[in-house]
């Protein structure tokens, strides 16, 4: 890591504090790029890097069987809250709580980043089943508008993180062709949801008490001149997907023929029972 870069570490672990804001502030997303992203009827479904549920409420509404982990345990304690049904796990991606070949889809959605990938990549592809595929979605601001391109500049924000995401799956040998689609999305945002947009980010979060408070009066001050009081105002986002097939790492040569007669006990990888995945209880 150059001294150009952000420290990762140190920014990945300053949600906690800013878990409400959070939950208020940061988007949900479009019902047809969350279907695309999983691709077909309800299937089991691993979010790693779940948040606070924004992702998890939308594939659950969906019909789909969600286990979600998360790093930060005051964040995954606003996601049981408002997803209660699903089983979530404090975890992370580098060594995920679940059974080889268990799952159709690993999705994350604003996580991505923070993987470390050297490990990540090949827990993703571990935990997928033949014919399963792994799923990255980002909420991105559309800065065509020009009172988003304002408050970008306000807020500093110097990386757009989901711009390697494509290049990340395309450097290993674990995954067919990446598929990308791209939609739009308005989230409905007043004053104080403005401000919980901006605080909730790493960067913001991470501020000393008066560096982050003086950049939040900025964004009060961007709202009181492009804003419509009470009435509002519109986000707007480009939602990028990704998608991409896992490929099936089992040595053919070493499969039991289907005619050839069983000897000794049969070791399930667990996607013939219930038990799909290990420590969620």
């Amino acid at each position: 890591m150059t001294d150009e870069q952000p420290d990762m570490k140190r920014l990945s672990q300053s949600f906690g504090a800013a878990a409400q804001a959070y939950d208020r502030g940061r988007p949900s997303y479009p019902a047809d790029a969350v279907a695309w992203l999983l691709d077909g009827d309800a299937k089991i479904v691993l979010e790693l890097g779940a948040g606070t549920g924004k992702l998890t409420r939308q594939m659950v509404d969906q019909g789909h069987a969600v286990f979600a982990t998360e790093k930060d345990p005051a964040m995954l304690e606003v996601l049981r809250e408002r997803v209660p049904e699903v089983s979530a796990k404090v975890a992370g991606a580098e060594e995920i709580p679940a059974n080889d070949r268990s799952v159709d889809v690993v999705i994350a959605a604003q996580a991505f980043h923070w993987f470390d990938h050297e490990l990540a990549i090949p827990e993703i592809a571990r935990v997928l089943k033949p014919g399963g595929h792994v799923a990255v979605v980002w909420n991105l601001l559309d800065q065509r508008i020009p009172w988003v391109r304002k408050l970008v500049q306000v807020m500093g924000e110097a990386h757009v993180w989901g711009d390697g995401s494509k290049e990340v799956l395309e450097a290993t040998d674990l995954f067919e062709a990446i598929e990308h689609e791209t939609f739009a999305f308005w989230q409905d945002v007043d004053r104080d949801t403005l401000v919980d947009v901006v605080a909730s980010r790493s960067y913001i979060a991470s501020l000393p008490d008066d560096e982050r408070e003086a950049k939040l009066d900025a964004v009060r001050a961007l709202y009181d001149d492009y804003g419509r009081g009470h009435d509002g105002m519109q986000l707007p986002y480009v939602v990028e997907c990704y998608r991409a097939k896992v490929i099936d790492q089992r040595d053919a040569a070493t499969e039991v023929p289907a005619d050839a007669s069983q000897e000794g006990p049969i070791v399930s990888d667990g996607t013939d029972t219930d038990m799909l995945l290990i420590d969620f209880r």
